[in-house]
C-alpha cells in the first residue's frame, strides 16, 4: 500500500511494540488460515515498553488519568475475502471479554485514512472526514489530544462528499469518540485519527453483546 517500512523482515510490518502486545487472531475453521488480527497493549505492558504507539503520534497528556485502565488497540486487519462484518464482530467480542476479564474499561487507538490515491497525495478526503466526525463525535475537551505532526488542514479542501472507512464508521456506531484532529503519518501515507472507546460511552444496543450485561 506504499508504506515505507523500517523492518528486519522485508514486506512485514514489525515494530518495537509487537513483542509487548497480546495478539487476537481469528482463524477460518476449515483452513486454519488467520483471517483477522488485532494487537492489544495493556497498561502493564505499556509501562514496560515506555509508551503506547499512539504516544508517538499524539500528545496524550490529557489521558494520564485513564492509563491504569486503558488498553491500546492497533494493527487491525481483516483478510479481503472475509470483510463482511463477521470477522470484526468476532474480534470485538473477544476484545470485550478480554477487557472485562482484566478489569479494563477504556480503549484507544489510531484509525488510518489513506492519503494516496492513484499514486497522488490527496489529503482532502481525510480533511473532509475530520470535518464530518468532529461535528457529532468529538470527545469532551478534557480528553482531547494534539497531533505531533498535524495534517495541514488549513491547506486542504474539507468539503468533499466522502464516507469514512468502514472500520471508523463501525467504531463510531459503538459510541467511540474522536480525540482531536488527525496526525500525518508519512511512512504509512495516512492520516491517523485518535479514537477512544470507554465502556461508559458504549451504545446500549451493543452493551450486552460485548460485555454480557
Amino acid at each position: 500500500m506504499g508504506a515505507r517500512l523500517n523492518t528486519p523482515v522485508p514486506g512485514h510490518d514489525i515494530d518495537l511494540f509487537d513483542d509487548y502486545c497480546e495478539h487476537l487472531l481469528v482463524r477460518d475453521e476449515a483452513t486454519q488460515e488467520v483471517i483477522g488480527t488485532y494487537r492489544v497493549l495493556t497498561p502493564v505492558q505499556a509501562r514496560r515498553v515506555g509508551s503506547t504507539y499512539s504516544d508517538t503520534e499524539f500528545d496524550l497528556t490529557r489521558l494520564r488519568g485513564l492509563r491504569n485502565r486503558m488498553v491500546e488497540l492497533g494493527r487491525s486487519c481483516v483478510h479481503p475475502d472475509h470483510r463482511h462484518g463477521g470477522v470484526i464482530m468476532a474480534l470485538w467480542t473477544a476484545l470485550g471479554e478480554f477487557m472485562v476479564r482484566n478489569q479494563l474499561d477504556t480503549m484507544i487507538g489510531c484509525a488510518s485514512i489513506p492519503l494516496m490515491q492513484g499514486g497522488v497525495f490527496n489529503g482532502d478526503v481525510a480533511a473532509s472526514i475530520w470535518r464530518q466526525v468532529r461535528a457529532k463525535h468529538l470527545a469532551p475537551i478534557e480528553f482531547q489530544v494534539r497531533p505531533r505532526l498535524a495534517l495541514p488542514l488549513e491547506n486542504l479542501n474539507d468539503r468533499l462528499d466522502v464516507e469514512a472507512p468502514a472500520l471508523i464508521k463501525g467504531y463510531l456506531r459503538l459510541g467511540t469518540k474522536v480525540l482531536g484532529p488527525p496526525a500525518w503519518d508519512p511512512d504509512f501515507n495516512s492520516a491517523d485519527l485518535p479514537l477512544m472507546m470507554r465502556f461508559a460511552d458504549l451504545h446500549p444496543r451493543y452493551r450486552k453483546h460485548f460485555l454480557g450485561a
